[in-house]
């Protein structure tokens, strides 16, 4: 086993209200300046929709993440060949029309106009160009629009469902919608990496964060093809590629990263995942039915002994083993089996792991009325206003099974609760829905207070940076001339 540390995240869609917090705050933190305009490391999308950038999901477009090659993986997009054919002119990469021209308003224009019949306004003005414009698209440009014709509807989740329960819904008391939020998922198979010619994107060893070297990107924007989540953006200003770096000073100082810390809805958790390195390459060319399975098998249980000794063995700290046991991404991932990661059949494996939504049941309309009530609670899973099949085109490659047995692990915790607090329900109600997803009241409970009552230690487990070792790790390497390991120079020591 080689046994490594990843920094990985869970986002509970039950709980997003959808308000954009997350996005301005890492706006502001981190892409607040020129070139960056269009950039958002951090964007809230709804769906069904297109998201951001347009159709990003549709890899007959853009060409991103992995086809599988018999025993292996190779990138769809990108790569030595297809890399080297494409440098000049690459016709899968998004453009900016792509993500939208970013503009600002001309406010100055209400105050220095001359006097007229008419009142002014602030014309929008582009960002890139400075001349006046009229935008068309923006980030959350389809916020809330359930229905549309533009948006929701050319979604492309809908494989696999035919045309009848597409029209079901969008009838009007049938439409429902869900938030999802988006940052860089810190792949365990990062296809930017892969893909990036002059080799200035890295993944860390110490908690897997991938990060992309200034000084080497030379913007030949291979990674903005190959990422699948488009979550890789190129700096038109400065002309290199950009993306999130999960706010890792913050990390270092054991603070989180900035969208987290702002959530209103708390649906953010972050913790350490340990897992074997040796079954990534087995796990992303797995058949498409066993992707998932075999994604979920890499991650391994901290708490066992063997696991904690082939660490200790690779040089992880116990820190970060104690930080791994604790870990509320560990729980909801391995030991509850709740959350799920977005698109596996990406083949990226992805580290930002999601709960799906409990969405509201079917309604119908009968004797003039607007109905929504079931014989059971238990029964209104399978009458989702959303078909199981989108969900699991969006979370499990297409398998419905996953997908309902999450949703009745979390009737049944709701169910649980129901009858601590209220307890007006049957009994074998609340006793048949546990039974069937193998979950006890303990169970249950734990599930309930880190969806609902988690303290910020509780959602959010840091290890420990050990700068330290790094230092050491440094001035060990180097050699009689004060040059140090990995292009570093140790400044001489001064006297008094």
């Amino acid at each position: 086993m080689d046994i490594r540390s990843q920094i990985a995240m869970v986002f509970h869609l039950d709980k997003c209200i959808g308000c954009h917090t997350c996005s301005i705050a890492c706006k502001n933190t981190w892409t607040n300046r020129k070139g960056a305009e269009y950039m958002w490391w951090n964007n809230v999308e709804t769906k069904p929709g297109t998201g951001y950038p347009h159709k990003w999901e549709d890899q007959n477009i853009y060409k991103g993440g992995w086809d599988k090659k018999g025993n292996s993986v190779r990138l769809k997009g990108a790569g030595k060949f297809k890399g080297l054919s494409r440098l000049f002119h690459n016709p899968n990469m998004a453009v900016l029309e792509d993500y939208y021209e970013p503009f600002t308003y001309r406010y100055s224009h209400l105050f220095e106009a001359e006097a007229g019949d008419d009142q002014p306004v602030a014309r929008p003005v582009s960002l890139i160009t400075g001349e006046p414009m009229i935008p068309k698209s923006g980030p959350n440009w389809d916020d809330d629009l359930s229905g549309s014709k533009e948006y929701a509807r050319k979604d492309v989740n809908f494989k696999g469902l035919s045309d009848a329960q597409q029209e079901a819904m969008f009838q009007l008391e049938r439409l429902t919608m869900h938030y999802l939020p988006r940052i860089c998922n810190h792949c365990l198979n990062p296809a930017c990496v892969a893909a990036c010619p002059s080799g200035a994107i890295y993944k860390r060893g110490e908690d897997g964060v991938v990060l992309i070297n200034q000084d080497k990107c030379r913007g030949w924007r291979m990674c903005v093809t190959a990422c699948p989540y488009k979550k890789v953006y190129f700096n038109w200003s400065t002309g290199k590629s950009e993306k999130c770096i999960l706010c890792y000073p913050r990390l270092e100082t054991g603070q989180i990263p900035a969208c987290m810390h702002v959530c209103v809805g708390r649906i953010r958790y972050l913790g350490v995942m340990l897992y074997d390195a040796d079954k990534i390459e087995g796990a992303a060319a797995s058949d498409d039915q066993d992707l998932l399975k075999n994604q979920m098998d890499i991650y391994l249980n901290p708490h066992d002994p063997e696991v904690i000794k082939a660490a200790r063995e690779n040089g992880i700290a116990d820190s970060t083993i104690t930080s791994a046991q604790k870990s509320p991404v560990y729980k909801f991932v391995k030991e509850w089996g709740l959350a799920l990661p977005l698109h596996p059949e990406f083949r990226t494996l992805a580290n930002l792991f999601y709960v799906p939504p409990l969405l509201p049941t079917m309604a119908f309309i009968e004797n003039d009325s607007y109905e929504t009530t079931s014989e059971t609670f238990w029964g209104a899973i399978e009458k989702s206003r959303l078909p199981m099949k989108y969900l699991a085109n969006l979370f499990s490659a297409g398998n419905e099974k996953v997908i309902e047995i999450i949703l009745k692990k979390m009737m049944a915790v709701r169910l649980h609760r129901r009858n601590e607090t209220v307890g007006d329900l049957p009994a074998n109600e609340i006793t048949d829905p546990m039974n069937e997803v193998k979950m006890d009241k303990d169970t249950a409970d734990a599930i309930f207070r880190l969806t609902s009552l988690a303290t910020y230690d509780e959602r959010f487990v840091i290890p420990a940076a050990h700068r330290e070792e790094a230092i050491e790790m440094i001035e060990s390497t180097a050699d009689v001339k004060g040059n140090a390991g990995f292009g570093f120079r140790i400044p001489p020591k001064r006297g008094l």
